[in-house]
């Protein structure tokens, strides 16, 4: 199946599409065609609906959308990482979430109406982006109702996920929101000696976890002091998942 997607140039921070062809497509349709809310589409239509994305090759902090702008477009993360914000009363970035490589962000506003993006999203690393038009997915949902229903299951499972998010937030401990966190991005059923990498730089952590750099410093250092995590750059390490999980009890 030949596709015609594009690249990007940047303007003022936001990319703007240019037009050159490229030939890897089927890396990417492979990785969205798994995903859930397209994992369901007939052969025709995923190929009608390709026909419609445009590829993003975006560098290090640039700006996806920004917030409280209309949107026309929700993304899905083909490589690289994302990270979600919005900016406080004061003007202080409040960092939300992070979205890796496999992922879509925006999508909920398939349903929204109006249509404006939530928040911010940048960038963290070099990455890859498709583009998809909402109108043109809308149009597929209404003409299927057994694509809204995988839609709106999608949507069900990230808002389970979102209610932990909120239930972390409300731990008053900082130590203990840490360890939630942390316990968080360990694979699911991780028991002994186990090795991630920190999606955020730390200094976004703490603000994703509503704390100050120098308390989020501070309670990893204990964390560390104790044995129950090592840090390398990047790379945290977990020697023993049920000591770290006692920890924050």
């Amino acid at each position: 199946m030949a596709l015609s997607i594009v690249t990007s140039s940047i303007t003022d921070g936001i990319p703007q599409f240019a037009d050159p062809e490229i030939d890897d497509g089927p890396a990417w349709l492979s990785s969205l065609r798994h995903h859930p809310l397209f994992s369901e589409l007939s052969s025709d239509d995923f190929r009608a609906l390709c026909q419609r994305i445009r590829r993003i090759d975006m560098d290090n902090h640039e700006l996806l959308y920004r917030q409280d702008t209309e949107a026309q477009h929700f993304y899905f993360v083909v490589s690289g990482r994302l990270r979600l914000y919005r900016l406080d009363y004061s003007g202080l970035e409040r960092t939300l979430d992070s979205v890796a490589a496999g992922d879509c962000v925006a999508e909920v506003m398939i349903y929204a109406n109006p249509a404006r993006y939530a928040c911010y999203a940048e960038s963290l690393k070099r990455s890859v982006i498709l583009s998809i038009p909402i109108q043109a997915y809308r149009a597929l949902i209404k003409a299927h109702p057994d694509y809204a229903e995988k839609a709106l299951a999608h949507y069900a499972a990230r808002a389970v996920s979102r209610f932990h998010d909120l239930e972390i937030m409300t731990v008053q401990s900082a130590r203990d929101r840490l360890i939630r966190y942390l316990l968080d991005l360990l694979p699911e059923g991780a028991q002994g000696d186990t090795e991630i990498e920190l999606p955020l730089p730390k200094c976004l952590i703490a603000s994703r976890l509503a704390m100050q750099p120098e308390t989020f410093s501070r309670q990893l250092n204990e964390l560390k002091n104790n044995g129950l995590v090592r840090v390398t750059g990047a790379r945290l390490r977990v020697p023993d998942v049920y000591r770290l999980k006692q920890f924050g009890c």
